[in-house]
């Protein structure tokens, strides 16, 4: 099932963290860093070891906060991937590879540097299994003062991952947990950019991201056409409203379909 819902936890309340594998996050992601305070760090590093030594009822990733966090995580059962914060090259990827081999890693880039490098940073190992921004420290590094100056980071990590071969990435969390409608209004204008799925930081907000994201009927409907028009005819072909669509069409209607039936599932 493709993953919309990443919901972010502190890693020293491993109260909250329990319950966060029982909200209906799609994977839920034990914060290490940012979330942390520095005298905190050591016990949240040691508090989820001792939760992921056991297999765990969703995927669990774990953003860090060092690089000498990986190497007690890495054998544990109940991690799924890491997520490695604040990287500005392809290097920043290659070293956590060599220490958690057949983890899957996710890069979050978090600056000038980053993003200008994304492609490089996608392509870097065959561990990295996506990438993201960190919206809070790109505002901040780049000096935008309103949400419009972010688009264009936005769309060159999009084609990034894209040409990678990796999947869309993921929305950067929108930090108003009040706000819902705004919410919604930010998760539709990331979808309109190529993101696909968003974390989040408060269990409310998981139905208004997944809502955004799934396909309305309407997109259902013009993606069953379409798939029910390729299985008579090979190549580009003609609807009956006289549209031509292609192979590349084709393809994005049977990934909305299979949107479509992770809500029925």
């Amino acid at each position: 099932m493709t993953p919309l819902t990443w919901l972010y936890v502190p890693g020293d309340r491993p109260e909250v963290v329990q319950k966060a594998l029982s909200t209906g996050a799609d994977i839920v992601i034990v914060d290490l860093e940012d979330a942390v305070a520095p005298h905190r760090k050591a016990y949240a590093l040691a508090a989820t070891v001792e939760l992921l030594s056991s297999p765990q009822p969703v995927p669990v990733h774990v953003r860090i906060h060092a690089e000498r966090d990986i190497a007690p995580l890495a054998p544990l059962p109940g991690l799924a991937a890491l997520r490695i914060p604040k990287v500005t090259h392809a290097a920043g990827i290659r070293a956590p590879a060599k220490l958690a081999p057949g983890k899957g890693l996710y890069a979050l880039l978090e600056s000038a540097g980053g993003v200008e490098h994304a492609y490089a940073i996608a392509t870097a190992d065959p561990a990295v299994r996506g990438i993201a921004l960190g919206e809070a420290d790109l505002r901040a590094d780049l000096g935008v003062r309103n949400d419009t100056g972010l688009d264009w980071p936005r769309s060159r990590v999009v084609v990034a991952a894209r040409a990678a071969g990796l999947p869309p990435p993921t929305q950067s969390v929108f930090p108003d947990i009040r706000d819902l409608d705004g919410l919604a209004a930010s998760c539709a204008h990331g979808r309109s950019l190529g993101f696909l799925g968003r974390a989040a930081i408060h269990p409310r907000q998981l139905p208004v991201i997944e809502r955004a994201y799934l396909p309305g009927p309407e997109e259902v409907e013009a993606a069953e056409e379409i798939v029910k028009a390729a299985t008579t005819d090979a190549g580009a072909l003609a609807l009956p409203d006289g549209r031509f669509v292609d192979a590349a069409v084709v393809a994005a209607a049977h990934r909305t379909l299979s949107l479509a039936g992770r809500d029925s599932a």
